[in-house]
């Protein structure tokens, strides 16, 4: 009896997991480029991400990543591209304060980068693309 029941926990627990919790449906418009970068604080390029609020872009990624300090600790990175439609000419987001807007004349795309979420259809629109960012040492390493 003890290993029937051990047999039906373990189908049970097998058929429960799933390959696409958590995940998000893969993004169609974009690739993911390999990144890895190393951001050094001691350097004066680097130094506003010292400062919750601020951020720094690179020209990495596929149209340039924007690295943002949440805290003293804390960091996102996201690609400038526009998800929510193919690289172009025009895709590549500029900043105005925390809102990455597309250049596009097509739409009217526009992210929060302490988010990466779509400033009004969020559950429509795909997210920015967003990169890991962590603090280690003093250094913030960027990389997917």
């Amino acid at each position: 009896m003890k290993k029937i029941i051990l047999f039906l926990l373990i189908v049970f627990f097998a058929f429960s997991c799933s390959k696409s919790d958590d995940k998000q449906e893969r993004n169609p418009f974009l690739t993911d480029p390999a990144v890895s970068l190393n951001l050094n604080l001691n350097l004066p390029e680097y130094n506003p991400l010292k400062f919750p609020g601020n951020y720094i872009i690179t020209t990495q990624g596929i149209k340039g990543i924007v690295v943002y300090c949440v805290s003293e600790n804390q960091y996102l990175a996201f690609d400038l591209t526009d998800p929510n439609h193919v690289p172009s000419s025009c895709s590549r987001m500029e900043l105005t304060g925390v809102i990455a807007s597309c250049p596009c004349s097509n739409d009217d795309n526009k992210y929060f980068i302490t988010s990466g979420q779509h400033t009004t259809e969020p559950d429509t629109k795909y997210p920015m693309q967003q990169y890991n960012a962590q603090l280690n040492g003093n250094t913030v390493v960027v990389s997917n």
